[in-house]
């Protein structure tokens, strides 16, 4: 059986993931094979998930002087990178959160640059989050690194839906991005959010040097934890970083692995992230919002600049997919 009637029978007709062997497979496809394939996708995100596209604002409520070395990222404190350590206020997130309201956003995540929070900065959101929902009409999500169970439930407590913390990529590949965490403790945090009750959020960055076999190898062990939702970012490289040189994810690559995706998860939230707008540009947008994803950051990222929103609006409306209304 070929890996399209497969995609097809077990992800479309049965809502069933892909195998990490099967995922493998999308990834290895032909280019005119890759065009059934994201149309399977496509098909499996709408018959599973429905046609709304969901809009998600995010805002750093502390960035920068993180003491954490994933080669990634700018926020760390341990590399030679232009961020510095900045903190919001309160009535900062409020306003945040109002402005991602007005252009369709139903989530808002706040996220901060630590290994995990301390008992000041815990405080902080417990009072932030109670405040942003008295006044403005929207989720709230958080992503403040390494957290306890007790520390999930006074999130939960205080109005959180959700929270995020990245598996980044397989767990073969981790010790090749992080060296002062380890991948387990990623997933410890996960299950101390699942065991709270809160939603649990994981995704990752494609494109950090691993192979095909292990970016298949990470959509499984994503599969395996069932999250709510999975945000796919594509590496960025930010200078100062240990990936300040690598390549950008070409186009083909970007959406095998968007298929690949949705096919190792067919009734998830898939949410296009970080360095999309550098892999796909406009084109890639379109084309993976017809290929498995259904749902957007809008705007921009932590420390980069995302598409501007209008944009992505309007390419919203022009292949006729909603965006979703809480």
């Amino acid at each position: 059986m070929s890996i399209v009637d497969i995609a097809r029978e077990k992800a479309l007709e049965q809502g069933v993931g892909l195998s990490q062997d099967e995922l493998l497979q999308v990834l290895q496809v032909d280019d005119e094979t890759l065009k059934e394939i994201a149309d399977i996708a496509h098909q499996t995100r709408l018959k599973w998930c429905g046609p709304d596209v969901e809009v998600e604002g995010i805002i750093s409520l502390k960035t920068g002087g993180c003491p954490e070395d994933c080669h990634f990222c700018s926020q760390s404190g341990l590399f030679e990178s232009p961020v510095r350590a900045v903190l919001l206020n309160i009535n900062e997130l409020i306003e945040a959160a109002k402005r991602n309201q007005k252009v369709g956003a139903t989530e808002f995540c706040i996220v901060a640059a630590v290994k995990g929070p301390d008992e000041n900065l815990v405080r902080q959101v417990e009072r932030a989050i109670p405040r942003i929902k008295e006044e403005v009409d929207i989720e709230i999500s958080c992503s403040l690194g390494t957290v306890t169970r007790e520390q999930v439930e006074r999130f939960k407590a205080a109005g959180a839906t959700r929270y995020n913390h990245n598996l980044e990529t397989a767990r073969s590949h981790f010790p090749n991005v992080v060296t002062t965490h380890t991948w387990e403790e990623r997933r410890e945090t996960l299950q101390n959010v699942r065991d709270a009750g809160l939603e649990v959020c994981s995704g990752g960055i494609i494109g950090m040097g691993e192979s095909l076999e292990q970016r298949a190898e990470f959509a499984a062990q994503l599969a395996e934890i069932e999250p709510r939702e999975v945000p796919m970012n594509f590496l960025d490289p930010r200078p100062g970083t240990p990936f300040a040189d690598y390549p950008l994810v070409p186009l083909g690559e970007a959406l095998r692995a968007v298929a690949m995706f949705r096919l190792a998860m067919p009734r998830t939230v898939i949410r296009f992230a970080g360095g999309r707008e550098l892999s796909l540009g406009t084109e890639g947008f379109e084309k993976g919002l017809l290929g498995g994803i259904n749902a957007i950051i809008a705007g921009n990222y932590l420390t980069t600049l995302g598409e501007r929103i209008e944009t992505d609006l309007e390419t919203l409306n022009r292949i006729d997919l909603p965006i979703k209304a809480l």
